[in-house]
């Protein structure tokens, strides 16, 4: 329901603005533009999809091996404390659990083509246990939340564009962007525990969170004595090699317990083939909402309205040149990707709107993309309370990008 609204939203306040800008400033291209975009946008969501399948295919097939192979059991039992406690409604032990493990692994790792195949699969068996099919359930919210808010521990693309812009150290925000990135996952939690009325303060979560937390400053400080050309080998590396470890694992888990390997992935490849095409006519409608409120200047017109408070206010505005690629984070992956780009180039690399730019891309991730994306796949229309709370954690993950830069590079 929250997504209809918003939707709607999208496409009247491009209508209006397009209206002003045509009948008071006398822009005749601007309905061209907008059309234009509508066009684009449906071609960009089909191919987005269409490069999406192969992946899917490939990951649900190994996802099939390893439920059948008992690795996904195995990973159910190992976090069934913490995971009775953030997800109360999933029953203990569920093999669902081990589906949410790999795609937040995957999710923290950087790796984007396999987080989205394995969360598609979490929210297939998330929707099992959904009692009412067309509602978001509780678990489906904080799932969806964890992966909105966008927790990466090794943003290795955004490093690999600052070097290719002439950084002088593109490594120099993998620390800030960490940080953010954990206050916005942070947040995250904390705002779906209160909308579920789910108790933090109990020793299983307090445990995790601490030790989650230091790990994240022991990370943080064992790249901070290494060099940037070891950072990108370590980063790049260890990444493929989690990778192929996870393939071969599973496969071997899986000739272990005497199944036909072969067959169960293709098994899992058909379901990754049929969930490609479900979710194509949910990436259009988001896609492009999304085109035709960019085309008719909307997005200007806000970032140029917040800019001009904030300096109203007395307070320091230099971080303006860096709000688009906030404000188009939640709506578009590839569109923030663009401005960031775009920051870095028309500012600097090395410049606090370049850092800051790039700081805002890995501290949230794609919200309504993941939320059109994951709930279409499992034919959700009642989101709930999962858009408020994404974007709260979206809000929390721009203000600590915005603090940390400053307290880094200000």
């Amino acid at each position: 329901m929250v997504l209809n609204y918003i939707w709607i939203a999208f496409f009247a306040i491009a209508f209006v603005i397009a209206l002003v800008k045509l009948i008071i400033l006398g822009d005749t291209q601007v309905f061209p533009d907008i059309i234009n975009s509508t066009f684009s946008s449906s071609k960009d969501a089909f191919e987005i999809s269409l490069g999406l399948t192969g992946v899917l295919s490939l990951w649900l097939g190994i996802m099939k091996i390893g439920e059948k192979g008992g690795v996904i059991n195995f990973f159910a039992r190992i976090l069934s404390p913490l995971f009775c406690k953030l997800f109360p409604d999933i029953p203990k032990g569920h093999p669902v659990t081990g589906s949410i493990f790999m795609n937040i692994a995957a999710n923290m790792l950087g790796l984007d083509n396999a987080a989205t195949p394995l969360g598609l699969k979490a929210m297939e068996g998330l929707q099992e246990l959904n009692p009412k099919k067309d509602t978001a359930s509780n678990p489906m919210i904080m799932f969806l939340v964890l992966n909105t808010s966008g927790l990466t521990i090794v943003p290795i693309s955004i490093m690999v564009y600052r070097a290719q812009l002439g950084a002088a150290q593109p490594t120099d925000v993998f620390v800030p962007i960490l940080l953010a990135t954990f206050f916005s996952t942070l947040a995250g939690i904390i705002a779906v525990s209160i909308y579920q009325k789910i108790n933090l303060f109990n020793r299983t979560i307090m445990l995790c969170l601490g030790f989650l937390s230091l790990g994240v400053a022991s990370l943080i400080y064992f790249f901070t004595t290494i060099s940037k050309a070891q950072i990108d080998v370590l980063s790049t590396t260890s990444a493929n090699v989690i990778l192929f470890v996870i393939i071969i694992g599973f496969i071997f888990a899986g000739i272990r317990k005497k199944i036909n390997v072969y067959d169960t992935f293709i098994e899992g490849a058909k379901e990754g083939f049929t969930t490609a095409v479900r979710i194509i006519p949910y990436l259009i409608a988001i896609l492009v909402g999304i085109g035709v409120f960019r085309a008719s200047g909307a997005m200007d017109y806000i970032i140029t309205a917040v800019s001009d408070t904030i300096h109203f206010f007395g307070v320091k505005n230099d971080f303006a040149g860096a709000l688009p690629t906030a404000l188009m984070k939640p709506l578009s992956g590839s569109g923030a990707r663009g401005l960031m780009v775009d920051a870095m180039s028309s500012y600097g690399a090395d410049s606090f709107v370049g850092r800051l730019s790039c700081i805002f891309q890995g501290s949230t991730d794609t919200t309504f993309y993941i939320l059109a994306v994951y709930f279409g796949s499992v034919g959700i229309s009642k989101t709930r309370h999962a858009v408020s709370a994404g974007l709260i954690a979206d809000l929390a993950g721009v203000i600590a990008a915005i603090l940390i830069c400053y307290l880094f590079f200000g």
